[in-house]
């Protein structure tokens, strides 16, 4: 199998790049092992301090509406959060007290929203909070079991009942000038979160849970789908075992589902992620790459990897694969010709690029102009 761009990852950045490369009528593959951090994304894209056109517009071909304030973002455990460019559904607030007296409803079982965790925080930026728990029929099957009452779930019933719970929650509402819900709706049908909203007599402010992120899994879809209408190639649930290099070039990849096959192309990018989707793994001693074992920024004495105060920013988060000036990654002090690196297996190696998701779409960007001539 031969196409111009091989990419591997499916998470952000290597769907944005492969959105990118496709439009341009350039022949990709994206390798997929199914995880990344898509499925925790807070609904808001960090560092993106700015509204680049670009950006909502690759955004808006796929079916994922965003939008643009400075201000902060409710976060799941009742504190704030500087933010930005957002999806639609993601409410942004010009200042942490955003209403007078709020109603905070979960569903009966579900242990994943912390309905008290945000009261507390509410009644500590001067809001009065009162919380509710409902137990909507269509929802007695998930709650018998709890692995059943994950986000995801409970959104492929919200998707269908969604005016019930309107109905509910209108029972419930007293002189609330706000409610507050817990983000799992609209896995499907995206115009679920503004039907509610229009439904609720009050404002309608949708809340963080715990992953999976149910606006994550979304736009994941969303992004996956726009690229396979553009003709690229989605490759779910597989993994590189193997490449062929030669001269600085990548010539081919071998993957665990095509193992008698080698997948050929003229350009590859790492968009693999971070730990979590095992772009990056450690041991004891280092911290590697392990696909094409390139050279990764960490300091050889492990004690400076972590930070003791648990809930401080920790320094291994910030290590990452080599690159030159061009993302070209590098292995033993040598940039590859035809192997990019971008997003969160960057690390912070590249501050430039900003951080998280400003980090995948920017490097993703700036990697699919190259590829495209445009830089």
């Amino acid at each position: 199998m031969r196409f111009d761009t091989v990419i591997i990852g499916g998470g952000l950045a290597g769907l944005v790049s492969g959105i990118s490369l496709q439009k341009e009528g350039r022949n990709c593959a994206i390798i997929s092992t199914g995880q990344n951090a898509l499925h925790f994304f807070s609904g808001s894209f960090e560092s993106m301090e700015e509204a680049p056109a670009r950006v909502i517009e690759l955004f808006d071909q796929a079916g994922v509406r965003l939008h643009y304030r400075e201000g902060v973002r409710l976060m799941p455990m009742g504190t704030f959060r500087p933010a930005a460019l957002s999806l639609e559904d993601t409410d942004l607030f010009p200042e942490h007290k955003f209403a007078r007296k709020v109603l905070i409803v979960n569903f009966l079982g579900y242990h994943d929203f912390f309905s008290s965790f945000l009261a507390e925080g509410l009644e500590k930026q001067g809001m009065q909070c009162r919380i509710r728990l409902l137990n909507l029929p269509e929802m007695e099957q998930l709650e018998q079991s709890p692995s059943e009452m994950r986000s995801v779930q409970i959104a492929r019933t919200m998707d269908r009942v969604w005016e019930k719970l309107v109905q509910e929650v209108r029972v419930l509402l007293k002189d609330e000038d706000c409610v507050i819900l817990p983000q799992v709706f609209g896995l499907r049908d995206t115009s679920v979160p503004s039907k509610i909203r229009q439904g609720i007599p009050a404002r309608v402010v949708f809340a963080g849970t715990l992953p999976p992120s149910v606006p994550g899994v979304r736009t994941q879809m969303l992004l996956k789908r726009r690229f396979e209408l553009l003709g690229g190639t989605y490759l779910m649930g597989d993994e590189v075992i193997d490449a062929h290099v030669h001269d600085g070039l990548v010539h081919s990849l071998v993957t665990r589902n095509f193992d008698s096959h080698y997948i050929e192309a003229e350009n590859f990018i790492l968009a693999s992620g971070s730990y979590f989707s095992k772009g990056l793994r450690s041991n004891p001693t280092s911290v590697f790459e392990p696909v094409f074992g390139l050279d990764v920024e960490f300091p050889t004495d492990r004690n400076l990897w972590y930070n003791p105060l648990f809930a401080e920013d920790q320094p291994y988060m910030h290590y990452g694969v080599k690159t030159d000036e061009n993302l070209h990654a590098v292995k033993d002090g040598v940039a590859f010709k035809n192997l990019f690196a971008i997003g969160s297996v960057l690390g912070g190696t590249r501050p430039e690029f900003g951080s998280a998701a400003g980090l995948a779409i920017r490097s993703a960007l700036n990697v699919a102009d190259q590829i495209l001539g445009k830089q």
